[in-house]
């Protein structure tokens, strides 16, 4: 089998990290995190595993991202986050393609989980994921927020059985704090591109969020937690150009 390095991010996920490891260790030859100097016990569990752990600080996700796969000693990368798990369906998959390697890329779809409550519609399934690549022609992109996988050599990736399972919300409130943390990362993006926000921007956004999350892909059908997520991203695109406009409006002062 050709060798496959499994690469991670972390900070700060005692929480959710064995969980990841322990669907990972029938397929990584190598195990690699990067750490941005976690409190608590991430790294401990970690080590438990056997993975090689690299401190760094932060960088933004797609920057970190590209660190960790820089730091793996083999060309075929598995990069997982620590809220997700391989299915075994996946695993077995994964375990095929190791014999080959015929492609620079593989995806799959992810399965998110909320409430721990499977999400099927509402735009979250099956949420597709390019993760397993040669870092020869493949690598993530450098963005702070909605970081990427790109293929330089323009291949279609191959698709396989199986779901990634993705935790990504224990309870509403985690939510709402994580899209308040992306609103303010978006906002800064809009910030650095100098967009013109007009004051209704906000407000007509925040409705086609809610509009196209509920009703269009169907969030409706996930039932209460359906419309919870679909209340909550509305009001982080609210946020977002809102949070934009304002520190545009005090810089034009």
């Amino acid at each position: 089998m050709i060798p496959l390095s499994v690469v991670l991010i972390t900070y700060n996920e005692e929480r959710s990290i064995e969980r990841c490891l322990k669907s990972i260790l029938e397929i990584a030859d190598e195990i690699v995190v990067v750490d941005s100097f976690s409190t608590d016990h991430t790294i401990e569990i970690c080590q438990k595993y056997g993975a090689r752990v690299v401190s760094l600080e932060f960088l933004g996700y797609g920057a970190q991202k590209r660190l960790a796969v820089a730091q793996a000693s083999y060309n075929h990368i598995l990069s997982i986050d620590a809220d997700e798990e391989l299915s075994d369906t996946l695993k077995q998959s994964i375990l095929e393609v190791k014999n080959h390697f015929s492609h620079s890329g593989y995806d799959f779809n992810r399965l998110n989980f909320y409430c721990n409550k499977p999400i099927h519609y509402g735009g979250w399934y099956p949420d597709t994921q390019l993760r397993l690549f040669n870092r020869e022609y493949a690598n993530w992109n450098t963005n702070d927020v909605h970081e990427k996988i790109m293929v330089t050599d323009h291949q279609k990736p191959v698709h396989l059985k199986g779901d990634l399972n993705h935790y990504t919300c224990q309870t509403i409130s985690e939510h709402q704090e994580k899209e308040l943390k992306y609103a303010r990362m978006n906002a800064g993006i809009l910030i650095r591109k100098k967009a013109k926000i007009l004051p209704f921007t906000p407000w007509i956004k925040q409705y086609f969020r809610f509009l196209k999350t509920y009703l269009i892909k169907l969030g409706i059908l996930d039932g209460y937690y359906g419309f919870v997520i679909s209340r909550t991203v509305a009001r982080s695109s609210f946020l977002k150009y809102s949070i934009a406009r304002k520190e545009l409006k005090n810089k034009s002062l």
